[in-house]
């Protein structure tokens, strides 16, 4: 899965943290039981991040029965992914500290291109074996330059559109996710959509924020387009020279203009809160977004949201990986336990939990995932509205600080949001990202 950079306030880190660090100290500890002994105990950490976390769970308990000398240790579930990268940068470069198995998200896997010496060759357990188990663009993004397996895919994000379907009602908007899907065959005609539901609905935004927004529609320009965002594929920072980059940044500027925003920060304690309160009517909604939507909106809002077809043509946004850093005493037993957790019956699991769409074509085409419906979701077919298009999906390559580049052309999405000239703040994306990238 995949979520945007920066989702807690300083309290919710520094707990998270402290946590982090109990936990690190004892996993790093040599006279732990499970150290080193391969006839014991192992104990094998797993590191996650997001609020829905992967949907492991049951995987677990189910390897542990079958592995009755193993035991699964789960952290991270709550902590954003900025901070999630943060801390793993740090304990990748210390060479201690890290889980046994630990999610790459696709935005980051390519920094650690520089460090493969920090993680297990997965390939020296088996993994080039499972080449066929995965989307060949999703095998390549985990696989270094020169051939080495740093991380097997867990999800792809392919692109939708999830909407309340009560607010547009109450608009005087169709209501069947077919009829939405019409509303908007481009982008320009999804903001004219907008104004048409703001002119009828004072009361609610139309759209969450303008950073969710710019993501989904950098993806799948520069997947259509360029093929890459910040960086060129020889990770030259080109964010001034990619139109891709100028194009989605243009019209999610006009979307502001038009005052369709409802200027939350995604993954904030009040982007939660607008879940919860319903106070905007769409979302940029990749797979994985599924599970974020009913965890935050919980029950009171089942049937409420629906599923229509993404403006444009196609995109990805998210998706992870699974990799075990050299640091693990247990590299043998995490890398089985790797790829247990990314088989397709493990991806097959994880989307029935939180809704991760799988890398795998096998999992793609089991029942379970393609002919699946999400009952709060207005019984959407997911499976069909996901699934169909995942293995013709263009995927987007993302350079070294990708993150860091994002982050700094998100903030100055969001001083357009308060108020700022968007002209002037396109510049300071130029020269904050630039000074971000290197």
């Amino acid at each position: 899965m995949s979520v945007p950079t920066r989702r807690r306030r300083f309290a919710a880190i520094a707990i998270a943290s402290v946590a982090v660090l109990a936990t690190a100290t004892a996993c790093g500890d040599d006279s732990s039981s499970d150290s080193g002994k391969s006839d014991g105990p192992v104990t094998l950490v797993v590191d996650v991040f997001g609020d829905q976390g992967f949907g492991y769970d049951e995987l677990y308990k189910q390897y542990e029965a079958d592995h009755p000398n193993v035991k699964i240790q789960e952290r991270g579930k709550g902590l954003g992914l900025g901070d999630y990268n943060t801390r793993l940068t740090q304990q990748i470069t210390a060479g201690s500290g890290a889980g046994d198995v630990v999610a790459l998200e696709e935005g980051t896997i390519v920094q650690f291109y520089a460090q493969a010496d920090k993680f297990v060759n997965l390939a020296d357990y088996g993994a080039n074996d499972l080449k066929g188990n995965f989307l060949p663009w999703k095998w390549e993004q985990g696989t270094t330059p020169d051939g080495k397996v740093l991380g097997l895919g867990t999800d792809v994000g392919s692109m939708a559109l999830c909407y309340r379907s009560d607010l547009f009602k109450a608009a005087g908007l169709p209501t069947d996710r077919e009829q939405v899907g019409a509303l908007w065959p481009t982008w320009d005609q999804f903001i004219a959509t907008g104004q048409k539901f703001a002119a009828a609905d004072k009361k609610h935004k139309f759209v969450d924020s303008a950073t969710n927004f710019y993501n989904v529609v950098l993806m799948q320009i520069a997947g259509q387009g360029t093929g890459y965002t910040y960086y060129d594929k020889s990770n030259k920072l080109v964010i001034d020279q990619n139109p891709d980059v100028k194009s989605a940044y243009d019209l999610t500027t006009k979307m502001i203009a038009a005052g369709l925003s409802n200027n939350l920060q995604s993954f904030s304690n009040e982007w939660n809160a607008g879940f919860k309160n319903g106070t905007f009517a769409t979302i940029a909604c990749p797979a994985w977004m599924t599970g974020v939507i009913k965890g935050q909106a919980g029950d009171a809002a089942a049937g409420k949201w629906d599923i229509a077809k993404a403006p444009g043509n196609g995109g990805n946004w998210g998706g992870s990986f699974l990799g075990v850093p050299k640091s693990s005493k247990h590299q043998k037993e995490a890398a089985e336990l790797a790829k247990f957790l990314t088989s397709a019956k493990g991806q097959i699991e994880a989307f029935k939990k939180v809704g991760n769409l799988p890398s795998s074509p096998q999992a793609l085409a089991d029942p379970a995932v393609a002919d699946s419906t999400n009952d709060y979701f207005s019984k959407a077919p997911v499976g069909k509205i996901f699934a169909a298009g995942a293995s013709e999906l263009k995927p987007v390559y993302l350079g070294p600080k990708n993150n860091a580049v994002r982050t700094a052309v998100e903030n100055t999405l969001r001083a357009v949001e308060q108020g700022k000239s968007a002209e002037d703040q396109w510049q300071a994306a130029l020269k904050n990202g630039a000074a971000a990238g290197k």
